[in-house]
Order: structure tokens, then sequence, then C-alpha cells
């Protein structure tokens, strides 16, 4: 093992402690935007454990994709709930003893399937550039589509948002946005 070795090993098992922490934290957390933000911070963990493994392409794409996920999530969250009921204490697990039934077995069953099922033998030289070959097998030519889906379901969710409120809160209270609100004139919900 090399004299880096070693740290790289600590970091790797850091980052995977703080994955795991903050997956924890978002059952325990007592709010949406807090358990949000502690999913986002596990992602980000795991990323950095992908990094550090040398998985470029997959760490940088977890990264990207999970805490811009979180970013739109939270901020829908706020938008529709208000800044209030997304703070407000809630409790996040539902059907408590079935989720933990749930939750062992499927780690019972991946677990041993990781561990008893035996691995198949290389075959073959790993490709020259591993996070080019890993790109092109995920994606292989739909590189191009999904660069530009992404772009059109942000702008497709703010349309559908737009056309579906007839009103927003400066419909109701103009600029003076600490006065109480305006019924709404005869017709208009």
């Amino acid at each position: 093992m090399s004299d880096a070795g070693w740290l790289v090993d600590i970091a790797f098992w850091a980052c995977a402690l703080v994955a795991v922490a903050m997956g924890v934290l978002v059952f325990v957390v007592d709010s949406m935007a807090r358990a949000t933000y502690a999913l986002a911070a596990s992602f980000v963990a795991t990323g950095g454990a992908l990094l550090l493994m040398q998985q470029s392409y997959l760490g940088v794409v977890v990264v990207l994709m999970m805490v811009m996920e979180m970013a739109v999530m939270a901020v829908y969250m706020v938008m529709f709930m208000g800044m209030n009921p997304a703070l407000m204490p809630m409790s996040m697990v539902h059907s408590h003893r079935a989720a933990i039934g749930v939750a062992v077995a499927t780690f019972l069953a991946l677990g041993s399937g990781a561990v008893l099922v035996p691995w198949p033998e290389r075959r073959g030289a790993p490709s020259p550039d591993v996070t080019e070959a890993l790109g092109t097998a995920i994606m292989e030519s739909h590189m191009l589509v999904m660069m530009a889906v992404g772009p059109m379901m942000v702008a497709t969710i703010i349309v559908g948002v737009m056309l579906s409120s007839s009103r927003t809160r400066y419909d109701r209270m103009g600029d003076d946005l600490d006065q109480r609100p305006v019924d709404p004139p005869e017709g208009r919900a």
C-alpha cells in the first residue's frame, strides 16, 4: 500500500459513515426540509466514496444529480407548503413496524445475495479509459437526449405550476405581504 493509500481508506470509511449517518437522520429529524438536506448530504458522501474508488463518472453524476434533485425538491416543497409547514415537526416514518420489517428483510436478501452468489471471473482486460467506457455503457447513444430532457422537465414543471395556480400570494396581498389576505373577487377561487 502506498503512503497515501491509508489516507484514501480513512477518507472512504469517513464518507461511508457520513452517508449512513445522514441516511439515518432522514428518518430521525422532524421536518421535511431537514430530511431533504440530510438526504442530500448522504448522497454527497456516497458520491465522495465513489470518487475515492476512482469511479469518477459515477461519483460526479451521483453528486450533481442528487444535489440538484434535493434542491429542486426543497424549493417546490417550500413553494407548495409554505415555509412553516416544511419546517414544522412531523413524523417522517409511516407504518413504523412494517417499515422496519421490510428494511431488515431487504437488507438480508441483498446482503446474502452479495455474499453468497458466486462472482464471475474477469474476462478480458479493462478499457484504458474506464470512465469513458462506463459512460458509453450507461448512456450509449442517448447522451444528447438525456442532456435535453433535464431542461425540458424543469420547464414543464414550471409551466405546469404557473398554469395550475390562478392566484399567487401577490394577487392576494399585493406588495405588502405582511397584511391580511383579501377575499377573492366573485368568480375567482
